[in-house]
């Protein structure tokens, strides 16, 4: 009865492999194994899972029992079978055995119990053959013989390996995964179900991928791997699958990060791509508004001052905002302030309504990036001070900073009265009549001046557009540069780079699109502030002219609007392109 059993087992197993090599997909996981061999009698052609293999010595028939070639089946079915010239024997080792057949002596021993060597193998050709039905117990394999055919059918199923570990009383971790469709398309991403687990439920602590992609651009079909760590440092068994990707178009590798990376995410890219998909690009259309009202000093000359002085000076009444960038070009410990002077007869107070401060750094990009952080998140002040007739106080100071390190800062004002507002840099204390006592520095070629726009507002539309298009920022062509006057020089000036601008950039409906930044001057650090979100560009250190994109905002296609508001901060240089990607529907 039991060896009944044991045969429709065999024959149902055998029934399930035929079945699952004809109907399973291409690209499956190869985990536990199974072979299913093919040997004609006395013909050099093998058949092992659909493969030809050509055999030096093929099976035969001696005395009436099938004999088939020994280190064949020892590679295909994992076991060694090796000769050894010392002792002049051959050494086989299937799982749980140590056989070695000795041809001079006629003997095989199967750990340590001899038979006659003729009973079980042969030489033949000098190869050796063994019996089909002997070896066919030690591996636990299937076989049978079609006679019209003249072929032996092999079926061996690989004993799992075992993975508790005897010595450290815990098992080792199960590595596996699978993908959630069978086949994916030029481009689609590609979704890794990982099904790994730990049987002590201790959980696993990491995971060793090789081959593994968010997706692919050509067709083949893609291996993968596997391997996972638990607690105890015990690590799985290799885990393998196959991606297979067809030939059908989904997303290009230009456009791929361009739908998937998240907001805020870096596309790194090459001169070939930036020149053939990104330069000359329409211009997204836009209505230009500067908005008036708010006056701007600009106090950037000498950017490096060497010596203590009057950085700039000049008159506000109303609203206005004042914007500072310098270094430390002293070999001194000096003093930034801000001083308001009152040459009325009567009290004015000035109100301060939105800052952007930073400490004194040497990393120029760093505090003017920080500066423009703290000022687009318009947080709500309501400071006061008060300015008494024909008195000098001083509005704002700045931690003393050291040979090289700089400060940049932003304040929007309010007064009920004209004052004199003077950026001043000393090395001396403060005191009221350091106005009087500081020269005034001489220009050096930055920006300097005061300017009757503070703010830019674009309305663009981007609604419709169905090819890549942009805004450049800081070009002085497309953008130009506010114009104003630098009352120490008397003369006209022109804002070079809009520092100290706000842009506010306004679509009414946008279309589906992704919205990127990259520069194009040369180094670049600072935020925008998109729908009310600040978006750092970049995350962490800085970017280089065409060095790549940053994804600034995706829109779905259903947004009221969309609101972008950004000002040039101090130490990155211009132009820059925001590109307005339109995205499509893709299932």
């Amino acid at each position: 009865m039991n060896v009944v059993k044991k045969e429709m087992i065999a024959l149902l197993a055998l029934l399930v492999f035929l079945v699952s090599t004809i109907t399973a997909p291409a690209a499956h996981a190869v985990s536990t194994s199974s072979s299913f061999i093919l040997l004609y009698i006395d013909k050099s052609e093998a058949f092992v899972n659909q493969e030809q293999i050509h055999l030096e010595s093929p099976s035969t028939i001696i005395d009436g029992s099938t004999f088939v070639p020994a280190k064949f089946l020892g590679d295909t079915l994992g076991f060694q079978v090796e000769w050894n010239d010392l002792s002049r024997t051959i050494q086989m080792a299937p799982p749980g055995y140590n056989i070695v057949l000795d041809s001079d002596h006629k003997t095989v021993t199967t750990n340590g119990v001899d038979v006659p060597f003729n009973s079980v193998a042969a030489i033949v050709n000098g190869k050796l053959l063994v019996k089909l039905t002997w070896l066919a117990d030690y591996m636990g394999a299937k076989y049978t013989y079609n006679s019209e055919l003249r072929r032996v059918e092999i079926v061996h199923f690989k004993a799992p390996e075992g993975i508790y570990i005897d010595q450290d009383s815990n098992s080792r971790p199960v590595a596996k995964f699978a993908t959630a469709k069978p086949t994916y398309r030029l481009g689609e991403p590609v979704k890794y179900l990982d099904l790994s687990y730990d049987p002590d439920a201790e959980g696993i602590v990491s995971f060793d991928w090789t081959g593994k992609q968010e997706a692919y651009f050509k067709a083949g079909q893609y291996p993968v791997t596997l391997t996972v760590k638990d607690g105890h440092g015990h690590v799985s068994k290799l885990f393998k699958s196959f991606v297979n990707v067809v030939n059908e178009p989904y997303l290009s590798e230009v456009e791929y990060p361009i739908y998937m990376k998240p907001v805020g995410g870096f596309i790194k890219t090459n001169w070939t791509t930036i020149w053939s998909h990104f330069n000359e690009l329409p211009m997204l259309p836009k209505d230009v508004k500067e908005v008036q009202g708010r006056t701007l000093l600009v106090s950037d000359s000498p950017e490096e001052f060497t010596s203590s002085g009057i950085l700039y000076q000049d008159n506000i009444n109303g609203k206005a905002r004042l914007y500072a960038d310098h270094i430390n070009g002293t070999q001194k410990k000096m003093t930034f302030a801000i001083f308001a002077t009152n040459n009325t007869d009567k009290p004015i107070t000035i109100k301060t309504t939105n800052k952007g401060e930073v400490y004194p750094s040497v990393y120029a990009n760093l505090i003017g990036s920080e500066a423009s952080v703290d000022f687009l998140l318009n947080n709500v002040y309501t400071e006061e001070m008060t300015v008494l007739p024909h008195a000098s106080y001083v509005y704002a100071k700045l931690p003393e900073f050291y040979p090289g390190q700089g400060v940049n800062l932003f304040y929007d004002v309010e007064t009920n009265g004209e004052l004199q507002m003077s950026f001043i840099a000393t090395e001396k204390m403060l005191t009221p009549t350091t106005v009087k006592e500081l020269p005034l520095l001489s220009f050096n070629g930055h920006v300097r001046g005061t300017f009757p726009v503070s703010e830019i507002e674009w309305k663009i539309d981007a609604t419709s557009f169905t090819k890549a298009s942009v805004l450049t920022i800081g070009d002085n062509k497309t953008d130009p540069f506010v114009k104003g006057y630098d009352v120490m020089r008397k003369q006209v000036v022109e804002n070079g780079g809009n520092y100290g601008v706000v842009y506010k950039i306004h679509a009414d409906k946008p279309r589906k699109m992704a919205v990127m930044i990259m520069a194009r001057g040369g180094v670049f650090k600072g935020p925008f502030k998109i729908n009310g979100e600040i978006i750092p560009v970049p995350y962490s250190g800085v970017i280089t002219a065409f060095d790549g994109l940053e994804v600034l905002a995706r829109t779905t296609g259903t947004e009221d609007a969309l609101d972008i508001e950004f000002t040039p901060p101090a130490g990155s240089a211009f132009p820059i392109d925001l590109i307005f990607y339109p995205l499509e529907d893709k299932k």
